[in-house]
């Protein structure tokens, strides 16, 4: 094999390879990317055996063929070339060493065997289709802080995807929670969707495939079965293994009593609680709210480092309601809203309370209270 490549088309392409492969790896040939050239396309695979990355890039191919090569070691090298250098990777076949040629620095890497990666299997995949990166960014960026990091309760490990009844028809949704706060979003149901089976899409993945989606121009297809789900552009594919487990039925979480509503500037409620926290116990980080009559007081007292007291301006109609929650899940939920307000919807002090951005419907977070 003997190909020549633009310094950051290789770049970007090694990126997304090595945050695939594990650093740690019992299995030597899951620390090495795939290299294959053939015809004018260089194509580079990684895979951790749950995920795997396929990268095209168009390049100059001397000689066609393909070998493996350690990931973050090659990335490390690319990374430190010089911008818009030309880099010559070759191998004879025989020695098992790669050449990496870029002026006047030249690198000689160990390969191992391409006959020895491991390539997944392709899935039959029941449903397909196509959804526009902007929309599925949003599905997936404002769902994934309320992914659980508790490994016990695997099934809460990810982001559940499914077709669902929406308040005005059919809807793609993506649902995430770890039992103390919960993100269920929203969007159009895309034609090909309806058919679509739950899946959850793991934490890592998510992450992996968030990478795709920088582009709010470019259409994503998306390919589901029941045990794999694949994201792909014209350049990249993306496959993964989906959690074997069964979501838990979120709607009963999903508060539909709760009356008492207040109004806040989103920005304002989030600056205002990183504040009184600031003197909060690290464990607990809790934060009271004490509402009355368009006024909110955020009050923190932690007897061993202090106490702190802000007041914040609400649009607040109902009787006084003393609340408490922990800091970090304000924040968070806080962070979520791209619109000026943010609505919460109260009950009592000990039960779920609800988050909307505005009026916006689609897009709808609860948080659970802590005793103050």
């Amino acid at each position: 094999m003997k190909v020549s490549i633009e310094r950051s088309a290789l770049l970007k392409a090694m990126s997304q390879a090595q945050s695939v492969v594990e650093r740690r790896n019992t299995i030597p040939i899951l620390a090495n990317v795939l290299i294959e050239a053939e015809g004018n396309d260089i194509s580079f695979r990684a895979t951790d055996l749950d995920i795997e990355v396929v990268d095209k890039v168009s390049g100059m191919v001397e000689r066609a063929g393909a070998t493996t090569v350690g990931a973050h070691t090659l990335h490390e090298i690319v990374r430190k070339l010089p911008d818009g250098a030309m880099v010559e990777l070759s191998d004879d076949g025989t020695s098992g060493r790669l050449d990496v040629i870029a002026g006047r620095s030249n690198f000689s890497l160990a390969t191992l065997p391409r006959e020895d990666f491991p390539v997944m299997a392709t899935s039959e995949y029941a449903c397909n289709f196509a959804a526009p990166a902007a929309v599925l960014r949003r599905l997936f960026d404002k769902s994934k802080f309320a992914i659980s990091t508790e490994e016990t309760r695997y099934y809460l490990n990810g982001v559940y995807m499914h077709a669902s009844d929406g308040d005005n028809g059919k809807v793609l949704r993506c649902v995430a929670t770890d039992g103390h706060r919960l993100a269920r979003i929203d969007a159009p149901l895309p034609d090909g969707a309806a058919d679509l089976p739950g899946v959850i899409v793991p934490r890592k993945t998510v992450g992996e495939m968030r990478k795709l989606l920088e582009d709010d121009d470019m259409e994503i297809a998306v390919s589901v079965s029941e045990t794999k789900i694949r994201f792909a552009t014209p350049e990249i594919t993306l496959t993964s293994k989906v959690i074997d487990g069964s979501f838990p039925d979120y709607t009963r979480v999903i508060p539909q009593g709760n009356t008492r509503r207040m109004e806040v500037d989103a920005a304002e409620f989030a600056q205002a609680v990183d504040r009184v926290s600031t003197v909060s116990s690290e464990r607990s980080r809790a934060v009271k709210l004490t509402m009355e009559e368009d006024r909110l007081v955020l009050s923190v007292n932690a007897p061993d480092s202090g106490a702190a007291e802000e007041e914040v301006v609400v649009a607040y109609g109902d009787e006084r309601l003393e609340i408490g929650f922990n800091a970090k899940y304000l924040l968070e939920i806080a962070g979520q809203v791209d619109r000026e307000n943010a609505v919460f919807m109260f009950n009592s002090s000990g039960d779920p309370t609800l988050m909307r951005e505005g009026n916006d419907e689609s897009a709808v977070y609860v948080v659970m209270p802590m005793r103050v």
